[in-house]
This record gives C-alpha cells, structure tokens and sequence, in this order.
C-alpha cells in the first residue's frame, strides 16, 4: 500500500527508558542475572490496605463506568490531600482524575496548545515531555541547566527563552532523571517571570513525596492567586505509594481548564478505571504508615549509591535530594578503551555494561545530556550493592 501514515506518529521517539527495561528483562528470561538500574518503579509491592480497598471494590461490583473525570469521592481525596500537603485550595471541580501521570500531561498539553505554541522545557528533562508536548501541536523549547545549576532552570534563563509564541514552562521538582528539588526562592523567581509574561506552568510533582534531609517540598502554585491561576498541578500515585500498574494521576487548575481536559478525556479514553480509583481514594485517606517505610528504605539507597559513585573513578553525581534517581556524569568514560575498543559515547558504555556485566543503566541523550546517565535506586539494596560493584569492575578496566 502506498498511503502515508502520520507524520507526528513518525517522528515520535519510543522510550530509551522501556527499552532497557525491556532488554534486561529479556535478559533475565535467558537465565541470566541482570540488575536493572532502568525503570522508575517501586520494587515494593502496593500497600496492603490499598489492595483490599480494591479488591472490596470488586466484590461490591464497583466494575462499571464512572464520570470521565473521576469519582467525587477521590476527587475530594486529592483535594483534602492538595490542602495539607501541598497548601493549595481546590474544589473537586477542578480536579480531573486520570489513566496515570502521562495522560495528564497529555491533558494538559491538548487543552492549553494551538499549533505553534511553544513550552519552555528545562534540560535535563524527563524523555517524554518533548514528545507528548509535540503530539499536542506544540514545539518545545529546550533550555539546558548546567551542573553548577543544580541542573535546575533559573528564572533568567526562562525569561531569554520566552518569545510571543510561549505558552507555558515545565517545572518538574522533584526532578527526573537528576533527583535535584527546586527551592523556595528558586521557585519564586520564576513565578515572578511567569507572571510578567503571562504564561503557564506545568507543575509536574510526581516525586513529591519522596523527598530526603532537611528541605521540603515546595509547590509553585501555593505563593499567590496570580501564579495560582497560570499553574497546572499534576500528581499522582504511582512512586509514593508503589501503583505504577493502577494508573491513576491527578491534576489541579483552573475550573475553565479541568472542564476542557474532563471533555477531552471523555472522547479520548473515558473514566480511569473504577477499581484503582477506589484503592486511590483509600492510599490518599487511609494509613501512611507504608508509605514512610518505602520512603525510610529509599533514603537509605539513596545514601549509598551516592558514595559509592563519589568513591568510583570517571564519573561524578550530585547529590539527590528527592525521587529515587542518581543522575551521573560519565564523560571522563568517552574516549577510554574497553578491551581494544574505543568507547564513542554513553550509550556505548550502556550496551557494553548490559552485554558483558548483566547491568542495565539509562543513557541520557533522550533527557537532553549525552554525557550522563540515570540510575534508578528504587530495587533492592542487594542488587544495588551488585550492580556498583560491576560498574566499578568496569571502569577499573579501562584505559
């Protein structure tokens, strides 16, 4: 057949992040003993309480349609949660409810581009943001922030950015791949430059939960009804309380927003499902009590990934203050021989790690650094323990 498929479906990249996670898989399935540094996704399984909600769920027959946007019950849920975690007041009318963090970023995107609109997304930045923002019909705009930064966006570089064409700026704390959190200051100075240019923010808070040491989360949206007003909060419950196969994110905004992304939603994939909406409603309102364990456990991980690459050589992180990602520096890899062989570049490291050690790590060039990779400490801290010897035993082996 000659007929052309879509353009915009051509040119959208599959994710770097699945493939790994599905090549150490594959791997594993060959019997061999792969630790897999890939996906970010709790090796904890749901909570207890969270399974019997729904399993309840079932057995009342609670199996049938419900309001595309969501239920009321979980609805008040997030805004209950909203209030005391986030400071942030909103109405169950402005809430939409969805299949997970993604879909509502595709939401977001769907409802607030027109074609040529452009969203300001700071480098590094989680690999499907640029993608769902062009299926959207929007372009985005890649600013990068450098190491000394934090890898995080400054409110001058957003403002040189904004041109008449901008629609909105992605702020995701904490952050993937870096696991870097924004402070209060820093978010403060790019409310102001949001509100002088009267744009959007997408506030991705995803990790929100999942934050170490002494600085809390901060969300943009809670400093004023000017920047309230401009911000799209999304959430949802995937990390924090181990759900990543339920599907269910949230979002916060304006009710002129959440009624165009309920219609959209409607049309697009209908209610999220009835059964995890219900477990929803019991991990946001019932006992927190497995949450703080899983968030314990990480903070220990945390800690000790992070000494063993400060302790390895070629390659440097910063330390990450929240989500279960260490994002590091391997440039100093580039340029070295592994066994006569030239190493070209991160994602030759990756395939070389995976082939000849059974480690799978994330190259970043998908996240907007080539010279970084991502590795996820959210698996057991054994196979964090044999996944660093092997990285180490690798590097030791170049020249």
């Amino acid at each position: 057949m000659s007929l052309e498929l879509s353009k915009k479906a051509a040119e959208v990249k599959p994710s770097s992040t699945l493939a790994i996670t599905a090549k150490a898989k594959e791997l594993r399935a060959q019997g061999k003993d792969v630790v897999g540094f890939g996906a970010g996704e709790p090796d904890f399984n749901t909570p207890e309480n969270i399974c019997n909600a729904a399993i309840k769920a079932i057995n009342d027959g609670f199996t049938k349609y419900t309001p595309a946007s969501g239920i009321h019950e979980l609805k008040e849920a997030v805004c209950k949660k909203f209030k005391s975690f986030n400071h942030l007041e909103y109405t169950p009318d402005q809430i939409v409810i969805s299949n997970g963090g993604k879909h509502s970023l595709t939401n977001i995107f769907t409802v607030l581009l027109n074609p040529g609109d452009e969203v300001v997304i700071p480098a590094p930045y989680w690999l499907s943001y640029p993608e769902i923002v062009k299926l959207a019909g929007g372009v985005p705009v890649i600013v990068t922030a450098t190491e000394e930064q934090g890898y995080k966006l400054t409110a001058e570089a957003l403002k040189e950015a904004i041109t008449d064409k901008t629609k909105a700026v992605v702020i995701n704390t904490p952050n993937n791949p870096t696991g870097m959190l924004y402070t209060e200051a820093e978010l403060r100075a790019i409310a102001d430059v949001v509100i002088e240019n009267d744009i959007y923010v997408v506030a991705d808070e995803m990790y929100e939960k999942l934050v170490y040491g002494e600085q809390e989360h901060i969300s943009i949206a809670s400093f004023g009804k000017e920047i309230y007003d401009r911000t799209i909060t999304c959430s949802g419950l995937a990390k924090s309380y181990s759900m990543t196969g339920w599907r269910i994110g949230y979002t916060g905004s304006s009710k002129e927003i959440a009624k165009m992304m309920g219609s959209v939603q409607s049309h697009q994939t209908s209610n999220p499902n009835s059964i995890a909406q219900i477990a929803a409603v019991e991990a946001l309102n019932g006992p927190q009590d497995s949450v703080e364990k899983m968030h314990s456990e990480f903070d220990r991980r945390r800690k000790y990934i992070y000494k063993r690459i400060c302790d390895m050589p070629l390659i440097h992180t910063i330390e990450p203050k929240g989500a279960f990602y260490v994002f590091v520096d391997a440039a100093q890899v580039i340029g070295k021989s592994y066994q006569g062989r030239k190493i070209g570049s991160i994602a030759e490291m990756a395939e070389i790690l995976i082939n000849d050690y059974n480690t799978a790590v994330v190259p970043c060039a998908d996240f907007g650094f080539a010279n970084h990779l991502r590795l996820s400490y959210a698996i057991a801290m054994e196979q964090i323990e044999k996944g660093m010897d092997r990285i180490e035993s690798f590097l030791k082996e170049l020249k």
